[in-house]
């Protein structure tokens, strides 16, 4: 009986460190990398946010490379495409999709 105490113990303790470790912040770039961005995307990229109107380099500096990238067709001669970021923990799946090389929305 105390052993199975002990063990949902470490058990609990071993989760918890877990999914707090996997919820640290990678750092994807240096300060010198974004430092030509303005004030506010620098910003955005620190605190691993994306906005709209962000650029693909500025979304890749917040989030990293998505797992899955896909071309769409250019809509009036500008190019689109879908990025999904499928393991945001619980955040769960996120679509981005850029137009002309800016982000337009997300899903």
């Amino acid at each position: 009986m105390k052993k199975a105490v002990i063990f949902c113990v470490v058990l609990s303790f071993t989760l918890v460190f877990l999914l707090q470790t996997g919820c640290i912040k990678q750092v994807r770039y240096s300060e010198t990398e974004i430092q030509s961005f303005p004030a506010n995307i620098q910003e955005h990229i620190r605190k691993a946010e994306i906005s709209p109107g962000m650029t693909n380099e500025q979304v890749r500096y917040a989030w990293g490379n998505p797992d899955f990238q896909k071309i769409l067709e250019p809509y009036e001669g500008k190019p689109r495409e879908e990025w999904i970021y499928a393991k945001l923990g619980v955040f769960g799946t996120k679509i981005l999709v850029f137009y002309g090389g800016k982000l337009i929305y997300v899903k």
